[in-house]
């Protein structure tokens, strides 16, 4: 670890008043769960879950954060929000996350990504004991033109499907308030970017995404559809995000005007993986569904990978887990669970305890 060493940002986040927005979600969930761990204060802010079964009630999460039930897209329920609780700290997360939802409705993807972005950012801009904010985007923001070598921070941005040019609209709305207001005279505020790969982990349900896809087709004895099979994506574990996250909120309490930028947090390991050698993985670790090669109507990327050498250099982020060992656990998480062996909470905490362990050991892959 180079910047901010092993678990030294755990100890520059105990106690402070995080608010978490998308505390609900299946990121916000496991990183309200480590913020908790860390002895944060951890407020919620966000809609429902919408999944079913969820992270967030399964893992008991709601026994660790005082949530609060709204929209991003409501600025009243917002500022209501940051009034009430005054965080000093902000974790972004909320946001309308599925690349084919945002087909079927573009217009709520953008009124989420973009407009609800700008609403947490003016909420924290006038609330006095705000001082940092970390947004989280995604590695899709970027122009993406199919090319062999990874995209780093200063490359174009673009989006061709409506959630990629949402949240590349969102980069240029944080951009703004970068600019504007993070050397304000009066309430500086920090506000860092991260654009992370495709996350994986127990306790994503969501819709049309890989994993909760393939652990349905196991748990029905049904067909798993894929799209791209040799599509080939940023594969990483749910808390090597989050890990980044939190080391950005405290790199931002450290020195402000350093972190605040944009970050890649995309996967270590070099290798490329594609759906179909997921799935193999995934396969010899639990069960082998069966498959249904389709063409997918709708555009995809069919390679992107991110240069996160800045991450690693600067902040010191190395995640202990290399892409075999991330989906083996992936897939010990739902064996375990949907077999009965622990709670969704006690397997959480397990894997969380054995990656803070190997983190502060220094192990990497």
């Amino acid at each position: 670890m180079n910047e901010i060493g092993k678990l030294d940002f755990e100890t520059a986040l105990s106690g402070k008043r995080v608010l978490v927005t998308g505390h609900t979600g299946f990121t916000g969930s496991w990183a309200s769960l480590w913020l908790r761990l860390l002895g944060a204060e951890v407020k919620g802010f966000s809609l429902p879950p919408d999944t079913s079964p969820s992270l967030y009630i399964e893992a008991n999460v709601s026994d660790d954060v005082d949530g609060v039930e709204g929209d991003i897209c409501d600025f009243d329920a917002v500022q209501k929000c940051f009034a009430n609780f005054q965080p000093e700290l902000v974790l972004h997360l909320a946001a309308q996350p599925l690349v084919r939802r945002s087909y079927r409705e573009p217009v709520w993807t953008f009124a989420t990504n973009a407009i609800g972005t700008a609403h947490v950012l003016e909420a924290a801009r006038m609330t006095s004991s705000c001082r940092s904010v970390v947004c989280v985007t995604t590695d899709k923001v970027y122009k993406n033109n199919e090319w062999a070598w990874p995209y780093r921070e200063n490359d174009a941005l673009g989006g061709k499907d409506p959630y990629s040019a949402s949240k590349a609209a969102a980069e240029m709305v944080i951009d703004s308030y970068r600019y504007s207001f993070g050397s304000d005279s009066v309430h500086p505020l920090g506000i860092a970017t991260a654009r992370g790969g495709n996350i994986i982990g127990g306790g994503d349900w969501s819709e049309d995404r890989l994993i909760p896809d393939f652990v349905r087709a196991v748990n029905s004895g049904g067909t798993l559809s894929l799209r791209y099979p040799d599509a080939t994506r940023p594969w990483q574990h749910v808390l090597a995000l989050v890990q980044g996250y939190l080391m950005l909120l405290a790199g931002l309490e450290r020195d402000r005007q350093r972190y605040s930028r944009s970050w890649n947090l995309g996967p270590h390991d070099t290798r490329q993986f594609s759906v179909r050698e997921v799935l193999e993985i995934l396969a010899r670790d639990w069960h082998r569904p069966q498959l249904d090669y389709q063409q997918n109507p709708l555009p995809e990327a069919v390679a992107l990978a991110l240069d996160s050498s800045l991450a690693r250099n600067i902040l010191g982020w190395q995640p202990p887990w290399d892409t075999d060992r991330v989906i083996k656990e992936t897939a010990a998480w739902y064996r375990a669970f949907h077999g009965g062996e622990a709670s969704a909470r006690e397997i959480c905490l397990q894997q969380l305890a054995a990656w803070r362990r190997e983190l502060s050991e220094g192990a990497h892959p």
